[in-house]
């Protein structure tokens, strides 16, 4: 896959009522902006986060079972972007199998990158999730879709019920995340913890630099 084209997914994930009736959507476009694919899948009763992760998952599967080896994802899930770039920690025994899924995944592609864009720029993975959650309610099944492992009980983090009609973007996106792939784990991202003095008997405003998880001892002595 070494001289593999590079294409552009964008992936949604959405549940009526959280948990409810979810599904995911996902559409496939080559760096170009020419359309490859598009899918839905209806996941029976879950959550909105639960059903981004399947979402990332199915491109993710889509990518690798396809011959290509650069593969940017966009999608309007700040949580997912951030647990995958490494800025948010998975808390959620739910949702942490499927982010060491999709970590594992990643590493066998050449390129890849992941970025949170707003619901307006999302649209097309929308409706192909909302499509697919229609069709399933009018008793017509999931649709046609690529089916990445599963796993059981979803139970993790909750947010609201989108209306994604009533929410305008922001003027600026964030740059993407690219993430090396040498290794699956996030490096350490330093910390920046300050302390402020008021009196002058203290020394003043100072900065340490720390890194995730490293300990220091202060030691504050009163001038004489």
């Amino acid at each position: 896959m070494s001289n593999s084209p590079e294409i552009v997914a964008h992936v949604d994930g959405g549940s009526r009522g959280n948990p409810g009736p979810a599904a995911y959507g996902v559409s496939i476009k080559t760096a170009q902006g020419d359309p490859v694919t598009a899918f839905g899948k209806f996941l029976g009763q879950t959550t909105n986060n639960f059903a981004e992760y399947q979402g990332l998952l199915a491109a993710l599967q889509y990518a690798l079972s396809h011959g290509y080896a650069r593969l940017r994802v966009l999608t309007d899930s700040e949580l997912m972007a951030r647990q995958i770039s490494g800025s948010y920690k998975v808390r959620s025994p739910d949702l942490k199998p499927l982010h060491d899924q999709a970590r594992a995944m990643i590493a066998r592609l050449e390129f890849f990158s992941i970025r949170h864009v707003y619901r307006e720029q999302n649209r097309e993975a929308d409706r192909l999730a909302n499509q697919a959650m229609d069709d399933a309610e009018r008793g017509k099944g999931s649709g046609s879709a690529v089916h990445p492992p599963s796993v059981s009980s979803p139970g993790e983090e909750k947010r609201p019920q989108r209306g994604k009609e009533h929410e305008a973007p922001p003027p600026a996106l964030a740059p993407p995340t690219v993430l090396p792939q040498a290794s699956a784990t996030p490096p350490a991202k330093p910390l920046r913890f300050s302390a402020s003095f008021q009196r002058g008997s203290l020394h003043p405003h100072t900065q340490l630099p720390l890194l995730d998880g490293e300990e220091v001892e202060l030691e504050i002595r009163r001038r004489k």
